[in-house]
């Protein structure tokens, strides 16, 4: 049950992911009262798990939608340059900036719709099979497929 994505978890985001023609991927999503830090305010380790999940999509998106790569965060260091508000669209955007067999960098970004930059990270990640992440794991039990929702694209 995804914090970011997991349609079933009741106090997560359920963050919807769109590939983009550019090989890039994007979400426009909100956080909830539920993930505030003091009050107007998303605890920075909600909007840190958003930039995180975007990396991990930005792999995907840059492979032409193709999620055979998994993978865990080795770093993440992450920017937060304004208060990231709850209950308000928001856009988050994925970008694979390089890619190896072993390891992928990825630069994640978190904008209001005015395209104001709220946060943003660069995220090393190392590709490993899903058996070598957790024992016993399902790789798409906790993934949403695709859910028709009319959007076909982003002004952006």
């Amino acid at each position: 049950m995804c914090v970011i994505c997991g349609l079933d978890n009741p106090a997560g985001i359920r963050a919807p992911f769109y590939n983009m023609e550019d090989r890039s991927v994007m979400s426009k999503f909100k956080f909830s009262v539920n993930h505030q830090s003091y009050p107007g305010r998303v605890h920075g380790g909600m909007i840190t798990a958003m930039l995180d999940e975007m990396g991990l999509r930005a792999m995907w998106a840059a492979h032409d939608g193709c999620e055979d790569d998994f993978g865990v965060t080795m770093s993440l260091s992450a920017d937060f340059r304004k208060p990231v508000p709850y209950e308000e669209f928001l856009f988050a955007r994925g970008e694979l900036i390089r890619d190896t067999r072993r390891f992928s960098v990825i630069k994640a970004e978190i904008y209001t719709l005015d395209k104001i930059l709220l946060a943003n990270a660069e995220l090393k990640y190392l590709k490993l099979d899903p058996a070598e992440i957790s024992a016993g794991a399902t790789v798409h039990e906790e993934m949403p497929y695709l859910i028709e929702d009319g959007i076909t694209e982003f002004d952006f």
